[in-house]
């Protein structure tokens, strides 16, 4: 009677390794025929804050009737590696899988239980045995009280035929999982076979190999302008109300190492992150304690440096952090401070530094420009103000703004229902208003700064860190300059 469970053991234990081989694999092989794309063209930059959902694809227009040929970057796009046939191949069978598994449970279950029958009717049948040879060998001595013991141990073994035949009913069933079992196993030998010629090692490589190209690409495109904004991605929520958070726009890739300054005003104490996985766990952080608080939420990190506006001042600091100590501080000439001329949030946000693929820039205002926005491309070793534009723009009617090659950018709220609503272009002195939606998770903007490193924005939300994928316009001509 227990061969059955011996056979039902075999093959739950062949199913488990079936299943965890395909639970190990599956993640692996899903969209194989487009994970180049969907892993690659995010590039090393852009993988750290996709979303789920989100990629990475070039689309390209006709050519234009002044002959230059119209090429649009999209980031980000949904990606198309689900409908791989491979994909859907392998999901169905590990369904299959999953089903005779759990098939297999009941049917080991059942069995287990009628086994336990069986064997308490032996005792039945050893006494019952007794009984019909006494009764044969003596049949005189079968009286009616005898007969009667016959009967009752009669009616007790009666459930035990339907019970032999359940079992003979499951061995056929077993015989015919195991049959199933061998067709899986043949069909994810042949899968196997046809993905034989991928090395996942060198599979690995060859997307890497890919991310780098579609990185030079990304580099070769360089500049466009702002058409779009993604939705917010939320990395993590800590911190009170306003705050400032960032990673160094002009480091190697390499170093993922982020910086968080809680409050916006008198604060002194910034932390160092190893990587954004230790930022968004709160781990693995050193502490730097800066010669003097800061004023506002504008900061931003630099190639190794830190830049921000001192406290009831207008002067620019440049703090180091490998020596940590300050290495140059020069005043604004002129520009407001101390709630003078803040966004519309308020917060000491009068002095704000940014940058883009052209370098440093800071945002303020001053009284000879009537409270407009005056932007200004500033010397990162010395401070010194290079240059100058004032764009029209009142200060205090402005939720947040930030930089993407050269042109500013302006929002028209810190609150809920904010737009992108204003560009100022330095390259032409020029400027246009603009309707780019921009999705205000918690309502309450207090930074925004855009990395070219990562091209992404960085904000602080009502005590919530969210960045933000942009997708840029480029113009290319037909020899492939821009």
């Amino acid at each position: 009677m227990t061969v059955p469970l011996l056979k039902i053991g075999a093959v739950l234990s062949t199913m488990a390794m079936v299943t965890n081989w395909m639970s190990q694999t599956l993640p692996s092989l899903v969209g194989l025929n487009g994970t180049a794309v969907s892993r690659a063209g995010t590039s090393e930059k852009i993988t750290l804050f996709q979303s789920p959902d989100e990629g990475w694809q070039v689309l390209t227009s006709a050519q234009a009737p002044d002959g230059k040929c119209l090429c649009t970057a999209v980031i980000p796009v949904q990606g198309n590696c689900a409908r791989d046939s491979r994909s859907l191949q392998l999901r169905q069978l590990l369904e299959k899988v999953q089903n005779i598994s759990q098939s297999m449970e009941l049917l080991d279950l059942r069995t287990f239980r009628d086994l336990q029958y069986v064997r308490n009717t032996e005792s039945l049948l050893s006494a019952l045995e007794l009984r019909l040879r006494a009764a044969s060998e003596g049949p005189r001595g079968l009286n009616a009280r005898s007969f009667q013991d016959l009967q009752e141990r009669m009616r007790a073994l009666r459930p035990l035929p339907p019970v032999l035949e359940q079992y003979r009913s499951d061995s056929r069933l077993i015989e015919h999982l195991r049959a199933e079992v061998g067709n899986l196993s043949g069909l994810l030998h042949r899968i196997q076979e046809e993905l034989g010629a991928f090395d996942y090692e060198e599979l690995q490589q060859r997307v890497r190999l890919l991310e780098e190209r579609l990185h030079a690409c990304l580099q070769k495109l360089g500049c466009g302008k702002l058409t779009g904004v993604s939705n917010p991605i939320t990395i993590r929520a800590s911190g009170s109300r306003f705050g400032s958070w960032m990673s160094d726009t002009m480091t190697p890739s390499a170093d993922n190492r982020v910086w968080y300054m809680d409050g916006y005003y008198k604060g002194r104490r910034v932390l160092e992150f190893r990587s954004l996985t230790d930022f968004i766990s709160g781990q693995n952080f050193v502490q730097h304690l800066l010669p003097h608080p800061w004023a506002g939420t504008g900061h931003v990190v630099f190639n190794g440096s830190l830049y921000y506006n001192k406290f009831q001042s207008n002067v620019a600091v440049r703090y180091h952090f490998r020596s940590r100590s300050v290495l140059v501080q020069r005043s604004l000439a002129g520009a407001g401070y101390n709630n003078t001329f803040p966004y519309s949030w308020g917060g000491f946000s009068d002095i704000d530094f940014m940058v883009d693929e052209n370098g440093l820039w800071v945002v303020y205002t001053t009284n000879q420009n009537a409270g407009n926005i005056v932007v200004s491309r500033v010397d990162p070793q010395t401070l010194e103000v290079l240059r100058s534009w004032d764009t029209g723009y009142p200060k205090r009617s402005a939720g947040e703004s930030f930089m993407i090659c050269g042109v500013l950018y302006v929002t028209n709220s810190h609150l809920a229902g904010a737009k992108i609503y204003f560009a100022y272009h330095t390259n032409t002195s020029s400027y246009e208003y603009t309707d780019i939606p921009f999705h205000n998770q918690y309502s309450h903007i207090s930074m925004l700064d855009y990395n070219p490193r990562e091209r992404v924005l960085y904000t602080w939300n009502n005590g919530h860190q969210v960045i933000y994928n942009v997708t840029l316009f480029h113009v290319i001509n037909t020899a492939g300059e821009l």
